[in-house]
């Protein structure tokens, strides 16, 4: 079949591929490095190389086309449930839902367990929030102030905070990498979230007890001074209705994950919980202000900059941040995967993946790659997503293994590459270097290898039924045993 200008389609070289895959990380580097800029231009300039990149290869324009737009489709799914979420974030501040899980989780700070306190505050708030940057820049830099005050360790401090906010924004279904991993994957948000509780929670807990041990033993009897903590608590009863009732809403959406109902109809009963929770037990909640804040998103007024940044969230116009990044991200993933230049790139790295667990651990190492060479969450969660989506499915495996390796991976590692917009941001909110918070910030590099370690095991890996392969290895050699004596 000839294109416009004669030639005939023919198969990508892997230097073709590389081009442009090397195009589009220059663009991100000096958009997103040197002019400080978001990364969507640069990404649609990236998009725009993919596309020359086809001509090329004998691609006519309509094709071209077709393969962007066939590739935004597989992300509408994606799109509405970020835009769902951003009416429930505002819905859930608007209503005192959120507020409520911030003002009960800041009254867990307890001085000898100040390490573990302040991973659980972040913890909550950025679950509540979905977002690990607003967790870091609003709680995260009041317990910044009260470790200062204490004496203690300004990194061990920061990596506390990291690792809590990392892990909410890694499990919350409101966040948007949380939406964006499954979507380059090809599964649905909640699949994605039951599948990683069981290494996410593992992972979790071993940083609770190394940070329990550095407080306790290095902190212990220390007294600390809470008046920042009871300024945002007073701050946050003096605007909302605080009420134990309010924690049912997110209390309906995790049961929601755990019966396996759909994330469309999960995610709007904690909107409709929370909208008549808050018409009930809110005074300035009205129809209107949910309308409002499911919208625009709520906008706080509580004095404090602190407070009003972290409530001053939601709403579906400020989720379309997240959705025109998808949107453009899938545009180069259909035209790269379409042409087959994924697949030329795939091919070479195939001699490490050629079973389940190496194809994970190959996976993890790209995702680690790209946020170094590509400094931006986003695209390290994007490029690898479609790059091994065909591999996963080639080699029989859940779409939920792929998203998993690329969340344990290219949301968390973010956060330790100096150059990144997410380490970036911690050393302009935190203050504290890279370098200072790097091995502190236990759950973000402990994250990846516990996944590789699973991988092995089994755990982290599934079939195309979502049984992992620690319970079909489980299954058969039950049933060899059950063989072995009924033979005997």
């Amino acid at each position: 079949m000839k294109n416009i200008r004669g030639g005939e389609k023919r198969e990508p070289a892997l230097w073709e591929a590389l081009v442009t895959l090397g195009f589009l990380v220059a663009m991100l580097a000096v958009g997103i490095m040197k002019y400080h800029t978001d990364p969507h231009v640069p990404m649609l300039l990236g998009t725009m190389g993919a596309a020359l990149m086809a001509l090329r290869l004998g691609y006519k324009w309509k094709e071209i086309e077709k393969s962007m737009l066939d590739g935004i489709s597989k992300a509408l799914q994606s799109v509405v449930i970020l835009m769902i979420i951003g009416v429930l974030i505002g819905v859930w501040v608007d209503t005192g839902v959120v507020p409520t899980m911030i003002y009960y989780g800041l009254m867990i700070l307890k001085p000898s367990y100040f390490f573990v306190a302040s991973m659980l505050i972040c913890s909550i708030t950025s679950l509540a929030t979905g977002t690990s940057w607003g967790t870091m820049g609003t709680m995260g830099v009041a317990l910044m102030g009260i470790g200062l005050g204490l004496g203690m360790e300004p990194g061990m401090t920061a990596g506390a905070i990291i690792s809590g906010a990392y892990f909410g924004d890694k499990m919350s279904p409101l966040s948007d990498t949380t939406n964006l991993a499954p979507a380059m994957a090809g599964t649905d948000v909640m699949s994605h979230v039951r599948f990683m509780i069981l290494p996410t929670s593992i992972t979790y807990g071993v940083c609770l007890v190394i940070f329990g041990i550095l407080g306790f033993t290095q902190y212990h009897g220390a007294s600390v001074d809470l008046s920042a903590v009871d300024e945002i608590q007073k701050a946050l009863s003096g605007l909302f209705t605080i009420n134990p009732v309010l924690l049912l809403p997110p209390v309906i959406v995790i049961v929601a994950v755990a019966r396996k109902m759909p994330a469309i109809p999960g995610i709007t009963l904690g909107i409709l919980s929370g909208g008549i929770l808050g018409l009930l037990l809110q005074s300035k909640c009205t129809l209107g202000s949910l309308f409002s804040a499911g919208m625009s998103g709520y906008v706080a007024k509580t004095g404090m900059a602190e407070i009003d940044s972290l409530l001053q969230s939601g709403g579906i116009k400020n989720m379309m941040f997240s959705v025109s990044m998808t949107i453009i991200a899938m545009m180069f993933g259909g035209i790269m995967e379409d042409t087959h230049q994924f697949q030329a790139i795939v091919a070479r790295l195939k001699v490490f993946a050629r079973r389940p667990a190496s194809l994970v651990t190959t996976t993890i190492f790209t995702c680690l790659l790209s946020n170094i060479l590509m400094p931006e969450q986003y695209i390290s969660i994007v490029v690898p997503g479609r790059m091994f989506s065909e591999e996963y499915r080639r080699q029989g495996l859940s779409p939920t293994t792929l998203s998993n390796a690329l969340e344990s991976s290219g949301t968390v590692t973010s956060a330790l590459v100096p150059w990144n917009t997410c380490g970036t941001f911690i050393l302009t909110t935190l203050g504290v270097s890279t370098m200072a918070y790097g091995r502190w910030a236990i759950f973000n590099w402990l994250m990846p290898i516990v996944c590789i370690l699973l991988a092995f095991a089994g755990v982290t890996v599934a079939n195309t039924d979502g049984v992992r392969f620690c319970k079909l290895k489980k299954a058969r050699s039950e049933e060899g045993r059950a063989a072995d004596e009924e033979e005997a």
